[in-house]
């Protein structure tokens, strides 16, 4: 029996991620041919990418038109191979921009639709859950309360747990760490992800310096700075931001070991969070847009909250800089009052890391992405499964 064609596909890193596990957890139980649309991780997982997310990945409303010849080419390219190979489903990571429309491009031809990754539809433009309802065969969400809003929704959904739980693991200790990359091993160390697409890295550098040098007046002894780059991104053209005399140490593949050696993380809001929570960091979440986007889409937001951390667990565990309020001085006060301390310890730390411990819980147990592949294949037609 040939191998089951199935088309896999993600629009950004945290996509990539995911679905590379998923395509790994696939070929352990089945015979499959994956193609679709990823990065690097998918690739090395042996996914034949037809379309590379770096070319469409992008974040807002109005940024979208810059991309949108490179989004039709990928749509389009992803849709005949689609035509040609005839998979049997479609597993589509999030980026529902993209993803939604290309479901309704699929389903003519047959294939069934699968959401992987469901979109926060919950806290941006909720209407939009009746589109999955109308396109998808079923949706797997990670996080506990999504389950109840697509169900409510009409959408046959299942809670599979978040796939970070059990992944996020440490290969150093600080004084590893530190003498891997030339660094100190006393003294406050902070390390920054500044976020994974270019248009983030835009809007989100020149605060970051100004904020880590307004850090730097504050505080007795200057912290060391680490930054975490993303895949896909230049640390070298990242570092022209920076001052020399602060020796920043950039690196790239090791983020984990850097969030865990740290005595705070800055993070760009999204999954980046929810990895920094599960290492149980004392952490300040950031995120800015353009003022024409934010101005756009601030009607449409219908959460208290912004960061994952928070929308978790259903109150303000980390602070959140969002928008205007990211500013230099909001970032060097708020590190400030999570860096100093005394004999008894710091008691807003304390508290944070008490409702870190919240939020591990809640992302449910191990196991997430084998829960997925298994869900999968039970929705394969008996006469297409070749089951290992």
């Amino acid at each position: 029996m040939p191998p089951i064609p199935l088309l896999l596909s993600a629009g950004e890193a945290s996509g990539d991620m995911y679905a590379a596990r998923l395509a790994t957890a696939l070929k352990q139980r089945l015979d499959v041919d994956l193609f679709g649309m990823g990065g690097q991780q998918m690739r090395a997982a042996g996914v034949e990418i037809i379309a590379d997310y770096s070319e469409v990945s992008v974040v807002g409303i109005t940024e979208v038109f810059k991309r949108l010849p490179s989004l039709l080419r990928a749509m389009r390219h992803l849709v005949q191979e689609a035509h040609l190979r005839k998979p049997p489903l479609a597993i589509l990571t999030d980026f529902p921009g993209f993803h939604l429309r290309l479901a309704r491009k699929l389903r003519p031809q047959g294939i069934r639709n699968v959401y992987y990754i469901c979109p926060q539809f919950w806290a941006w433009r909720p209407w939009r859950v009746n589109l999955v309802r109308r396109r998808f065969a079923e949706a797997l969400c990670i996080f506990h309360f999504e389950e109840k809003f697509y169900s409510d929704a009409g959408v046959p959904v299942k809670f599979i747990g978040h796939p970070l739980v059990g992944n996020v693991k440490t290969t150093l200790t600080r004084e590893l760490f530190c003498e891997k990359y030339g660094l100190q091993h006393a003294g406050p160390m902070i390390t920054v992800l500044p976020g994974s697409r270019r248009g983030e890295i835009a809007h989100h550098l020149p605060v970051l310096v100004d904020g880590l040098r307004a850090i730097r007046q504050r505080i007795a002894v200057p912290p060391q700075i680490v930054v975490a780059v993303a895949p896909g991104l230049d640390p070298a053209r990242m570092a022209k931001t920076f001052p020399e005399d602060w020796h920043v140490c950039f690196l790239t593949n090791d983020t984990y070991n850097a969030l865990a050696a740290a005595d705070l993380a800055i993070v760009s809001s999204g999954t980046a969070t929810v990895e920094t929570a599960l290492l149980g960091k004392p952490m300040i979440v950031f995120y800015r847009l353009s003022p024409l986007t934010a101005r756009l889409a601030k009607p449409l937001v219908k959460t208290k909250f912004f960061s994952m951390v928070n929308l978790i667990a259903g109150h303000a565990v980390v602070p959140e800089l969002i928008q205007d309020d990211f500013t230099p001085q909001r970032l060097a006060s708020e590190a400030e009052s999570l860096l100093s301390g005394s004999r008894s310890g710091n008691p807003r730390v304390s508290q944070m890391r008490r409702g870190l411990e919240e939020v591990q819980k809640l992302l449910g147990p191990p196991g997430a992405v084998d829960r997925a592949a298994d869900e999968i294949v039970q929705l394969l037609p008996a006469d297409r499964s070749n089951a290992k």
